[in-house]
């Protein structure tokens, strides 16, 4: 899509700008709300030019995504019709959140946790999470352990390996993030049975 190849240019030269940080608050924010572009593609490149100031980035990206968060959460709970269900049209979800709702009430905290983990697009969930009136604090929890993780753990590889990390994330983040998940659910299996 050209169009989006276009915008993460843009993300990426502003990553290097002194605005940066506050470019990082708003594409977090907006991500989990509307945007299409992940917070990554500012993530990497700030913490790779500044490595001392790598869990300062992270935990202003986990802190404007949960708020952008709860901004989607707000349009499912109030918007639903008007805003929400043409968002998930457009992300061609709509069929989707009928299935998730009726998952929602048992698996809730999995399922936001999961979505703000992987590169699923996290804004569906929160849409979804408030349309379905998921329990905020399920939510707020769920969110900021998912987001707080990616964003850490993407801060941690980047400040101990550097720039080859960079290369490696952004090539494999889809099945890191996959697997982190599965040994999290598989880690909480296991002491649930033991």
């Amino acid at each position: 899509m050209p169009v989006l190849n276009k915008i993460y240019d843009k993300m990426l030269k502003i990553s290097e700008s002194k605005g940066a940080m506050s470019a990082l608050f708003i594409v977090a924010f907006a991500e989990s709300s509307f945007f299409p572009i992940p917070p990554d593609i500012m993530l990497i490149p700030m913490i790779l030019a500044a490595p001392s100031k790598a869990w300062k980035i992270a935990s202003l990206a986990t802190f404007a995504s949960v708020l952008g968060g709860y901004f989607g959460y707000a349009i499912g709970v109030f918007f639903f019709e008007l805003i929400a269900e043409p968002l998930l049209t457009f992300y061609g979800y709509l069929e989707k959140f009928q299935t998730f709702e009726n998952y929602y009430h048992e698996y809730g905290a999995w399922i936001v946790f999961g979505a703000g983990l992987t590169p699923f697009p996290y804004k569906i969930i929160t849409i979804a999470s408030g349309a379905v009136h998921l329990d905020l604090v399920v939510f707020t929890v769920a969110s900021v352990l998912a987001r707080g993780g990616r964003f850490f753990i993407v801060a941690w590889l980047l400040k101990r390996f550097g720039a080859p990390m960079k290369i490696f994330i952004e090539k494999n983040l889809g099945w890191l993030s996959v697997l982190f998940l599965a040994l999290l659910i598989g880690g909480f299996a296991v002491l649930k049975y033991l």
